[in-house]
């Protein structure tokens, strides 16, 4: 070797070991991990949102860890239709499912769903718990098939059997109004007797398989509770002062707002005891109690999902999203439940944390929507966005929790209406809540019109309308409302 040979050898050498550790020594990162929490019927009503009524510990320890979005909006507030949207990334009119019958897949056979897209790309995929509504999974998006431990829906056995019998009515087609079992119960049994205890056991041995695969994972876990009936270990509700629990503070409907917007009915109606007109007081605050006592359960079960995540030193490299699938109304217009377009129902919780965030433990008053969930995971696992997208991603808002990605939040729920089926479609504002409802075959026909201004009325209890003092807001919200989700994107 001449010196001139000599010297480029040096030389190149020298530029091989130079370069970065990604190139000549180590892999490149691997892509952030997904952890997806659905609470079913869960309210924004727990210390992060301000409840400090509400023991909650685990919520408000993930709600430190990442951005709380404190206006974030369901498309249609009930399990199936919120559900089918949020994973399609569409709305309820695109997958065509506003009921509990029907599956997406009907209306839109070759979507990719959320978790789907993720497993295209290489994610190991795994599911268990609600997801999609009951009975309605999509095998499409998993892995592995989705799957939930058999467990009882009550500790006690006299409402186990209850319970059975309910399922009989509905084997012969029979009425099952207050057939079911208690619309709430308080047994001295652990956590893993019900569902919710039984997932997250599952889950924290799922983490545990994930942590030893070389691929990345894509987790989802539903909870169940605190939907009906509220049931949860008595430690639960002995967290909780019966004599200290308020009634809600508007039991009546709306002022002028028409008769089919919110029906005091709904699946309670369904359990023991539950009498067909109004829920005398003492039995609104047991059950209130079930319910608050139902979400620190579930929140005791994120606590597990949570400490696991840390013991496997997971986290610094796994996004972790909660979300409520809708709101839900305790005694607020005199009903409960969900099913209709108020701000009590279509509001809902939702909590986005992602390794090494700047803004962790930030608010944003931003309004978002359950439909922006999907490309926000998918931008921020730096995967491509699919073209039937139906919302925008939130990055930007996870960067800077006063950026503004729309001017309003769209939702929508159906009414038979004697023969002559409506929609209602609510669009929320920075101020308003604007719901116009329209003939289902034919949209250009309005049969009636709400407004709420939340500056002055918070609780939606009047209906200013028909108020000629309102007129050209409401001509001006109602070209806003024409231009729909579209018009409102990217302000």
């Amino acid at each position: 070797m001449n010196k001139k040979q000599l010297a480029l050898w040096l030389l190149l050498t020298a530029f091989f070991f130079a370069l970065p550790a990604t190139t000549a020594q180590q892999k490149p990162k691997r892509k952030p991990n997904i952890l997806f929490i659905a609470v079913d019927d869960l309210r924004p009503e727990f210390g992060a949102y301000g409840s400090t009524y509400i023991h909650s510990p685990n919520l408000d320890r993930l709600a430190k860890q990442g951005v709380t979005f404190d206006r974030a909006y369901c498309q249609q507030a009930v399990c199936s239709p919120s559900r089918s949207s949020l994973m399609t990334g569409t709305r309820p009119d695109t997958t065509r499912v506003w009921d509990l019958v029907t599956h997406f897949r009907t209306a839109i056979p070759g979507v990719v769903t959320l978790p789907q897209h993720f497993k295209n790309n290489g994610y190991f995929v795994q599911g268990m718990g609600k997801l999609y509504h009951g009975g309605y999974d999509d095998p499409q998006s998993w892995s592995v098939p989705w799957g939930t431990p058999k467990v009882v829906t009550y500790a006690l056995p006299e409402n186990q059997e209850r319970l059975k019998a309910s399922q009989q009515l509905r084997r012969q087609g029979e009425s099952e109004e207050g057939a079911r079992g208690p619309a709430f119960e308080a047994a001295d049994v652990p956590d893993n007797t019900f569902q919710d205890g039984a997932v997250a056991e599952l889950a924290v041995r799922t983490l545990r398989d994930m942590a030893k695969k070389d691929q990345p994972f894509w987790l989802g876990v539903g909870f169940i509770k605190p939907h009906l009936p509220f049931v949860a270990p008595k430690k639960y509700w002995d967290l909780y002062d019966p004599k200290k629990i308020q009634l809600a503070p508007n039991p009546f409907p709306a002022k002028d707002s028409p008769e089919f917007a919110v029906l005091p009915g709904g699946e309670l109606r369904y359990y023991k005891d539950i009498p067909r007109g109004p829920i005398p007081d003492d039995l609104a605050r047991q059950l209130k109690h079930g319910y608050y006592a139902a979400i620190s359960y579930t929140d005791a079960q994120l606590g597990k999902l949570l400490d696991e995540l840390d013991r496997l030193k997971l986290r610094d490299n796994t996004i972790v999203i909660l979300w409520g699938d809708h709101g839900w109304k305790l005694g607020e217009h005199g009903a409960w439940c969900k099913h209709s377009n108020v701000e009590n129902d279509t509001h809902a919780p939702l909590i986005i944390s992602a390794p090494g965030m700047k803004t962790a433990g930030k608010h944003s008053n931003s309004l978002v929507e359950f439909v922006d969930i999907y490309p926000t995971l998918a931008e921020l696992a730096g995967l491509s966005l699919p073209d039937h997208l139906e919302g925008v991603s939130l990055v930007p808002v996870l960067r800077d929790p006063v950026k503004t990605v729309k001017t309003a939040a769209f939702s929508q729920y159906p009414r038979p209406n004697k023969g002559n089926p409506l929609m209602g479609y609510s669009m929320r504002t920075k101020r308003y809540r604007f719901t116009r409802w329209v003939e289902r075959n034919d949209h250009s026909k309005v049969v009636a019109t709400e407004l709420y201004d939340h500056q002055t009325d918070p609780q939606e209890n009047t209906n200013i309308a028909n108020d000629p003092q309102n007129a050209t807001l409401v001509t001006r919200l109602t070209a806003q409302w024409e231009k729909g989700w579209r018009g409102a994107k990217g302000k």
